[in-house]
């Protein structure tokens, strides 16, 4: 209703199989407080006021094709390039907390090290996001806080895992930011999205 919001996404729960970690990772990106987002909030939020995830999205298809629509040259993150350029736009993101489905990803370590991977290849190909809303290592480091937290409250005994996790995260990233002096192989091996690495122009950079 409000002609402002260019997209909206709404609130994606932890399924019956998700482990702990799991859980609270979606409790973490997806609170029960809605909000409306515009880019003056990226003074208090940075980074995090383009969070939006495809698994549970609308877009307002006017408000989408002003912004070029999905970028073709990203290996993921398509859902964040537009809306940080609908909030460059002058457009808003709507968090709905009212509208819930249940997804969510019990990753091995070595799944999130690629995920963390392909995340550093999507943000060393795309300089104008970090310039725009500056880097994610802030939200990071909450994130990690909040999960000590939440697992000192309900599995201790998950603490070493999770700090592995982390580690491995943190690694896979840091090499994914570096990602133009690796070696293609190398790259292909390293990544969730392999088939990104398999097409004929692998080195092309997301337009800003």
């Amino acid at each position: 209703d409000d002609p402002e919001v260019g997209a909206a996404y709404g609130r994606q729960l932890p399924s019956r199989e998700a482990n702990l970690l799991a859980t609270h990772a979606r409790l973490f990106n997806y609170p029960g407080e809605m909000r409306t987002i515009r880019l003056k909030d990226r003074a208090e939020l940075g980074f995090r006021s383009c969070f939006l995830s495809n698994s549970f999205a609308a877009y307002r298809v006017n408000d989408l094709i002003a912004v070029g629509g999905f970028p073709t040259c990203v290996i993921l993150g398509e859902d964040t390039a537009v809306a940080a350029r609908m909030l460059l736009n002058g457009k808003a993101i709507c968090y709905r907390a009212d509208a819930s489905v249940y997804h969510s990803h019990n990753y091995t370590i070595a799944e999130e090290f690629r995920r963390y991977f392909d995340t550093g290849v999507f943000h060393a190909r795309s300089p104008w996001l970090l310039d725009s809303f500056g880097g994610a290592s802030g939200e990071g480091r909450r994130f990690v806080v909040s999960e000590i937290r939440y697992l000192l409250e309900t599995a201790p005994w998950l603490l070493p895992e999770a700090a592995l996790r982390t580690l491995m995260k943190l690694a896979g990233y840091r090499l994914g930011r570096i990602e133009s002096i690796l070696p293609l192989l190398l790259k292909r091996r390293l990544s969730m999205f392999r088939g990104y690495w398999t097409s004929t122009s692998p080195k092309r950079r997301s337009v800003g």
